[in-house]
């Protein structure tokens, strides 16, 4: 199904046979990606063969990584004059040290040996089948010159620009690199000893957050580490798109016996089914790169952290308010003096509930913390609770919408969006954009229902009040019960 000529040009398309539709050409290709070989060819192809015999044949080979070592080269050479020869048509990254430049002679790629080529510096792979790779060979270099082992801004922007610009534009199928990309972690699971946020290339994330790939494979950290796959569209505001799996592969053969080969199938994403493609896994989390600081490669922002505000306030839907900005974005009456820090956002009007407001009645407060509120398991099961949300919210005519687990909210409610938020202690969440006309004990209300608490009475706090020295007496009480489990006294 690949082309295994040193004729074709491997920065662009190689074709061989013509794609043929039809049921032969939705059928998976069997794959197999390995990390670093290190000059341990006996031991990989050995293996290669082994998995072939019990398993069947596979279609192709993709190493990323060192795929030579600095192990003398008779091994080698067994490979470069025909003495042995790859079981499996096999495709390699380039050096990624100045140490192993001399074997990767043709920048824009050659056959090394039968059955092993190079693919070149950078570029796109194209198969008879349709299944589209990505390359980008070596390790990131911000200096000029760049050298041979490495790629640049540049090299990662054409490479954007040669996929991106075209409106038809989904994504790649893979994408093959040797550095992990920065804050690859970033929402996912442990990335083991790997600290994401300081290993890898930004330059990698960058093309990764634009390429889109269907699978990522990455080496170099002597580490097998599969990501959960992320989405590459903001839930509610997008369209859904499919989702992102890296792998990290480990060094072949090595000692502690981690993973370095992975088999998978895969149907060229221009042979599938729109809604088949853009299904979600159940285990999907946010695109790790969206709050990934600067994109370096062309200067582009990634979203970076957003600070939670150590307030809260509430908005008045119905008024707009602040003065208004000329074109150049700058305030229309302009000053000399230095800008002082900003304030933090003020209530618009009395408000009870915020610590920013005089109004406030700070004697209640018994920590700050992020707003938990029990139920005992007694009462009801989640199951109830989300039903029983899910219930009011219908007969009260307030769209309540369930996103997904792993989800994050800063990503799904923009800054200063108004919005109501449930999230259940079995890791399902449920989402309300607020417009106005909210009714602000929507949640005291559940809460308080037959299905829940059973105490309907005190579903409107207005009904609640006493006086001050009880309230006080009260917080007291509560303030010394709830010592225990107050997080804020570990400091």
């Amino acid at each position: 199904m690949f082309p295994g000529s040193a004729d074709s040009h491997p920065n662009f398309r190689w074709q061989s046979q013509p794609i043929l539709f039809g049921q032969m050409a939705q059928k998976p290709l069997r794959l197999l990606a390995c990390g670093d070989v290190e000059g341990k060819f006996d031991i990989l192809f050995n293996r290669v063969q082994a998995i072939q015999k019990k398993s069947g044949n596979f279609d192709l080979l993709l190493c990323v990584g060192n795929f030579f070592g600095s192990t003398p080269d008779a091994e080698w050479e067994e490979y470069k004059t025909g003495i042995k020869k790859a079981p499996i048509q096999t495709y390699v990254l380039g050096a990624n040290n100045q140490e192993t430049v001399k074997y990767f002679q043709d920048a824009d790629g050659c056959e090394l040996a039968e059955n092993i080529t190079y693919l070149g510096r950078k570029g796109i792979f194209t198969g008879s089948s349709g299944l589209q790779i990505v390359y980008l060979s070596g390790t990131e270099s911000l200096n000029e010159p760049v050298p041979g082992y490495s790629f640049s801004p540049k090299d990662v922007s054409s490479l954007r620009t040669m996929l991106c610009t075209t409106s038809q534009f989904k994504g790649v199928d893979i994408l093959l690199t040797s550095p992990w990309p920065k804050y690859v972690g970033n929402f996912g699971n442990s990335s083991g000893e790997v600290d994401t946020k300081k290993c890898g290339s930004a330059l990698v994330s960058s093309l990764a957050t634009g390429l889109k790939p269907r699978y990522h494979f990455a080496a170099l950290e002597k580490t097998y580490y599969e990501r959960l796959p992320y989405r590459n569209h903001i839930v509610l505001q997008e369209n859904a798109q499919h989702v992102t799996r890296f792998i990290a592969l480990a060094n072949v053969g090595n000692p502690e016996k981690k993973k370095y080969l992975y088999a998978f199938s895969i149907v060229p994403m221009k042979l599938m089914d729109a809604a088949e493609l853009v299904k979600q896994p159940p285990d999907v989390t946010e695109n790790p790169y969206r709050k990934s600081g600067q994109e370096a490669s062309i200067g582009k922002q990634i979203l970076a952290p957003v600070e939670e505000s150590a307030c809260q306030f509430f908005f008045d839907l119905n008024e707009k308010q602040g003065r208004k900005r000329s074109s150049t974005g700058r305030d229309s009456k302009s000053s000399p003096h230095p800008k002082l820090p900003r304030k933090p956002p003020q209530p618009p009007g009395p408000c009870w509930f915020c610590l920013a407001s005089p109004e406030v009645e700070k004697h209640l407060v018994v920590n700050i913390g992020t707003h938990v509120i029990p139920v005992p398991v007694s009462c009801c099961a989640t199951d109830d609770i989300k039903d029983a949300f899910i219930t009011q919210a219908q007969e009260q005519q307030i769209e309540l919408l369930e996103i997904p687990e792993h989800s994050d909210i800063k990503q799904i409610a923009q800054p200063g969006a108004a919005y109501f938020y449930v999230e259940l202690d079995t890791g399902e969440k449920l989402f309300h954009r607020i417009k106005k006309n909210f009714p602000l004990q929507f949640g005291r209300e559940v809460l308080a229902s037959e299905a829940i608490l059973n105490v309907p009475d005190k579903s409107d706090w207005r009904q609640c009040q006493i006086s001050k020295e009880d309230e006080e007496t009260l917080a007291r009480r509560f303030r010394k019960d709830f010592e225990p489990y107050d997080f804020t006294l570990d400091d």
